[in-house]
Order: structure tokens, then sequence, then C-alpha cells
């Protein structure tokens, strides 16, 4: 099964939004108000947003992002060499089949692609230990707890270094 990442449109705005109130992507992204429709018309350059799809079925999202460039500073002050990935699968019924793992690599190796990026940072929340586990077998290590407006988070770091390129 062949998994392709696109570009996100104004055409995604809806389902964009219907995932968005799913239970399980409220639960792992409480305080977030994404403004899709803002947000899908827009395209700066330290920004991609990404719909994951098998045989053209969407079924997963992705926003890769400079933190460093990033307008609202949510990482703060950081190296200009590095990238900061959030992904969600959409569907309940699509979860645990590997399409997260399938996703993650793929962004991985896109932000990779990148000879200037040294790292990768995610900040799950500290709450969801299934998402710290499955951060933590694409090789991903606990840097630092943190607080991200209302969101009591636990940051993680993939650096170059440290990044085996496993094939698909």
């Amino acid at each position: 099964m062949l998994m392709n990442l696109r570009l996100a449109t104004l055409a995604d705005l809806d389902l964009l939004r219907y995932w968005d109130e799913k239970p399980h992507v409220v639960a792992s992204d409480p305080n977030d108000d994404w403004n899709w429709g803002i947000e899908l018309s827009r395209t700066p350059d330290w920004r991609e947003q990404l719909i994951a799809e098998i045989d053209n079925r969407p079924i997963g999202f992705i926003q890769i992002i400079d933190p460093a460039h990033e307008e609202s500073h949510y990482w703060g002050d950081v190296a200009a060499d590095l990238r900061a990935i959030d992904i969600w699968i959409g569907e309940e019924t699509d979860l645990g089949k590997g399409y997260g793992t399938q996703m993650m690599k793929q962004a991985i190796r896109r932000c990779f692609a990148d000879p200037t990026v040294s790292a990768i940072l995610i900040d799950p929340l500290a709450s969801n230990i299934r998402a710290q586990r499955f951060y933590e077998r694409l090789g991903f290590q606990y840097s630092d707890r943190r607080w991200f407006g209302a969101d009591d988070c636990f940051v993680y770091r993939l650096n170059r270094a440290d990044w085996d390129d496993i094939p698909e």
C-alpha cells in the first residue's frame, strides 16, 4: 500500500475541520485552534501542511515547520537548523495500522532532505504515553518538559546524527 503526502488545500477544509473535532485528535491537541479557513489559504515559506493519502483516500495530516521562522514563535528562541512536526490520523478506524509510522518516516526524510536541518522536534502531551512511545520507536529522544500555553508537553528531538534512514 503506497502512501502519498500532498499539500493540503482549501479543498481539504471540511475534512480537516471534521478530523479536528474527532475525540482522539482533540485528546492529543486539546487547546489549539488551527484556523483552517485562514491557514489553508496561506503558504508561508516556513511551513508545509500535508495530507497523507493511501490509494487517494485521505487518512491523516502532517504539518512541518521551521520553528525559528514560524510567526507565533510557539517554540521560543530556537536554532535556525531545526524542524518541528505535528501529525495525526483522521479516523479512529485508521489507528494502529502503521499509517502514522509511514507518515512520520516520510516527514522525517522530507525534513532531512535539506542538508542544513540538524534535528526535528515534536511535543506530545506529557499525559500521552502512547504518542511518546511511538516517537521513541522512531528514534526520537526525550529532551525536556515544557508548557506550551495550557499544554503540558514533553519535547522530543531526533538528531540527524542519530537517524537511520530505514526503508519503507
